[in-house]
């Protein structure tokens, strides 16, 4: 691969994360870090009757591969049902894990062609995903309660 690995999308994708404010009261709040180089993305989430995002608030402090992927989960979530965001985060895990292929689905990812070879930088490309999979199955529970 010969692209770079910060590139002008994934700078460009830094400045623009949407839903960048903390919830008041969501239905469950998720926070990862990446241990490598301390990244840290906390989601919130709120659903509706039918089990998809219907709120989504975040605070994002990491790397521009963590700013990225939270800008690109950021600006598609809302919708999404708690299994399209776990098919989203283990295609996105299992993409990065095989340094190799085509994308996952989810619109933009691409983007991160360049990074498939730097395995160090794997967590903080999957934080945004692991921590919004992970709140909208706690939110999912809470409603069945």
């Amino acid at each position: 691969m010969t692209a770079p690995l910060y590139n002008a999308e994934i700078l460009r994708l830094t400045t623009a994360i949407p839903h960048d404010q903390r919830l008041t009261d969501p239905m469950a709040s998720v926070e990862k870090r990446s241990p490598i180089c301390g990244s840290r993305v906390t989601v919130d989430i709120d659903l509706d009757e039918d089990g998809r995002v219907s709120q989504v608030g975040m605070l994002v402090r990491a790397c521009a591969l963590g700013q990225a992927s939270a800008a690109l989960l950021s600006a598609h979530i809302v919708g999404r049902s708690v299994s399209e965001l776990a098919e989203a985060r283990d295609a996105l895990t299992g993409w990065l894990e095989a340094e190799q292929g085509d994308a996952p689905d989810w619109p933009g990812l691409e983007v991160f062609s360049p990074a498939l070879t730097y395995t160090a930088r794997h967590p903080s490309i999957r934080l945004a995903f692991e921590a919004a999979a992970e709140a909208a199955e706690q939110a999912s529970g809470a409603m069945v309660r």
